[in-house]
């Protein structure tokens, strides 16, 4: 291997750095252990955090296996803006912690720590962990607050500071952060949980050298991302040159009138390097679903390398994948606007968008649209017997289904895209920490967008407040009205949003974003999270799958026969003995094949009307005629609407001609 390291001579063998290059991630991979089993935050402890190695520039030289997708491409600016902020002032036994999400990081929930690694009094690498901590303060528990319109209003904001200087700890500066974030001993526990993994990892890092020496060390820094670099250009080589471009939508701007927000994706294969002009995007809109530079650089890599997953993830890539983000849209909002729900707002738009555009690139790995993102938040004062008086914190999210595939099935039930090595909490756990009884945890029938080959289901969670006092909930979403769409003539999943039920009163849609709705003892709420959108055109999957799908409750009787034309009778539904009408089918599928065009050209007032009036539901709504309400109100979104049916007609309609 070739020696670009101008610092030395060293060449390595192929055995030596294959060993360093997987030391490394084994490395952090510890760093990961060490968090999970010593992290206080039930968030953390679901595994969302991630961790790397950075080198004495600030490079990522490594992640971990298991890391979280919108970390990914952001862990390298947070360090080379700390190092750059620290410059002449870092010292051996120092630890730096920073949340900053316009120093190139997420959102300020994300809290990351680092320590510069010496050896021999000369800065070697960095290595760093970053958690998402459950709370960082702000008006709303959870610090996602929907009515910020700056960060001042969302949470603390932490710059680049000094948590250890030269060994010793600074319980000033951490008690005062701490002290303004609720559940103050658990973001502590965090931050020692935190610094303790990068100790550890500077513990092995310096063990590598002492065996293998620092030259041979540092080059394979760089050999490491040389490689990446080198594999990801071979790669790209070998694809057509051109330039593919599609769009996506975050719901609407609460500060302007109804109608969808565009993030504008535009992706060019250039011989052996990929570009991304996200130049056509909205400005940035008036609440936290905004992203920075980072995170959609983040999402750019994360997309792309959904189509690469055999390609390690280092700075190497970022020499080969970059992307122009204009400062004031959606995709990079300046300080201060807020950003707290980027990711399930922007990031994942921007994700979604690159899996479209690379699966005509890559057919054998196209993938329609995977649910979004979503997190829902209590906090109060917990009045059980055995806790009364204690502050409480609930913040929970759900599983979804992934987008069909050209050949198979969505995966049913799997964590969001942004972050696919999150765990689903234990429902045990969240009972003995708060005042919530979870009443159902199941897949949704019906939630899987159609297609030859359907989406993956989604999921609903329901819970009820027990013994609280003082309590609020929020909500952080989207897709209620840009619906997860489907690819190739596939069809949408289902709208999200959150139905809540007073203790004494009917229950009402309080949609997918808000924030401090007071709550109380006795109080219900459920959300479903949807499907993936259907790959291909639903009228094409075979008959006998749609049958096992209504056979495993995936599918009801009734949509089987509006959404695949598939007419099914039940003979004895205990015993799953299920039939279909093949000839009822067959005429089933020709009536739809000669009507849907039509359906989507309906005058949309009048199919609301049959709407409130009861004889349309939901997802008549949104898969046969494309039309989006305000679904508490029955509330035609005429331009909402509009668009919507753009996207179907570019999605599906175009594929059924």
């Amino acid at each position: 291997m070739s020696q670009t390291d101008a610092h030395s001579d060293i060449d390595l063998d192929p055995v030596t750095f294959e060993v360093l290059r997987s030391s490394f991630t084994n490395l952090v991979d510890r760093m990961a252990e060490q968090i999970q089993r010593t992290c206080y935050s039930f968030v953390i402890y679901n595994r969302d955090f991630s961790n790397c190695l950075n080198d004495a520039e600030g490079n990522t030289v490594m992640q971990g296996s298991q890391d979280i997708a919108v970390h990914v491409g952001t862990l390298h600016y947070t360090c080379k803006e700390t190092l750059e902020y620290f410059e002449g002032n870092i010292n051996p036994g120092d630890v730096y912690i920073v949340n900053d999400p316009y120093l190139g990081a997420t959102h300020i929930n994300d809290v990351r720590i680092m320590r510069p690694v010496f050896y021999d009094d000369e800065l070697i690498a960095v290595t760093q962990s970053n958690g998402h901590w459950a709370d960082v303060g702000g008006p709303s528990p959870g610090s996602f607050n929907i009515e910020a319109n700056s960060h001042f209003a969302e949470g603390l904001r932490i710059p680049p500071l000094k948590i250890w200087d030269r060994g010793e700890f600074q319980d000033d500066v951490a008690n005062l952060l701490v002290t303004n974030m609720r559940l103050s001993e658990d973001r502590m526990g965090d931050l020692r949980a935190q610094t303790e993994a990068t100790r550890i990892a500077e513990e092995r890092l310096l063990e590598l050298v002492d065996k293998y020496g620092i030259d041979t060390v540092k080059t394979a820094f760089d050999e490491s991302k040389d490689y990446v670099e080198r594999i990801m250009r071979e790669r790209i080589r070998d694809l057509p040159d051109g330039t593919w471009r599609t769009q996506d939508y975050i719901d609407g701007d609460p500060a302007k009138e109804e109608g969808f927000v565009t993030i504008d994706v535009e992706m060019t294969i250039d011989d052996d390097e990929v570009h991304y002009d996200l130049s056509g995007s909205d400005e940035y809109i008036g609440n936290f679903l905004n992203s920075t530079y980072g995170t959609s650089f983040s999402a750019v890599i994360a997309g792309t390398k959904m189509f690469f997953p055999d390609v390690p993830l280092n700075s190497g890539m970022y020499r080969v994948v970059d992307a122009t983000l204009p400062e004031g849209t959606v995709v990079n909002a300046p300080e201060p606007v807020p950003v707290t729900g980027s990711v399930a707002g922007a990031y994942e738009k921007v994700m979604n968008a690159i899996f479209e555009m690379w699966s005509e690139v890559l057919p054998e790995r196209a993938m329609a649209c995977a649910f979004n993102l979503e997190y829902l938040l209590s906090g109060g004062t917990d009045r059980r017997p055995d806790r009364d008086g204690e502050e409480f914190m609930w913040y929970d999210w759900m599983a979804g289904g992934w987008g069909g595939r050209d050949g198979l099935d969505g995966a049913n039930a799997t964590a969001p895209v942004f972050g696919a090595g999150l765990a689903v909490q234990s429902l045990e756990g969240q009972e003995r920490d708060t005042p919530l009884l979870t009443s159902r945890h199941s897949i949704v029938t019906d939630s899987a967008g159609p297609g030859e080959f359907r989406g993956g289901c989604g999921v609903e969670k329901g819970g009820r407040l027990l013994e609280c006092e003082n309590s609020v909930i929020s909500y952080c979403s989207d897709r209620a009205y840009s619906v997860t769409w489907g690819l190739d003539g596939g069809l949408p999943g289902v709208p999200h949003g959150v139905t809540l039920t007073r203790a004494d009163g009917d229950p009402k849609d309080l949609g997918t974003v808000f924030s401090n709705r007071p709550i109380e003892t006795g109080d219900q709420f459920t959300r479903p999270s949807s499907g993936g959108g259907g790959f291909g055109d639903p009228l094409e999957r075979d008959p006998d799958a749609v049958r096992e799908d209504v056979i495993d409750d995936y599918v009801s009787i009734e949509r089987a026969a509006k959404d695949y034309g598939v007419v099914i009778d039940a003979i004895d539904p205990d015993l799953c003995e299920y039939e279909i009408d093949y000839e009822a089918t067959a005429a089933k599928r020709d009536h739809i094949r000669e009507h849907r065009e039509g359906w989507l050209e309906e005058d949309p007032e009048s199919v609301a009307e049959r709407y409130r009036a009861g004889e349309l539901d939901q997802l008549d709504l949104v898969r046969q005629y494309g039309v989006i309400l305000e679904w508490e109100t029955g509330e035609l979104l005429e331009r909402t609407t509009a668009q919507f049916r753009e996207m179907l007609e570019r999605r599906a309609v175009a594929e059924w001609r």
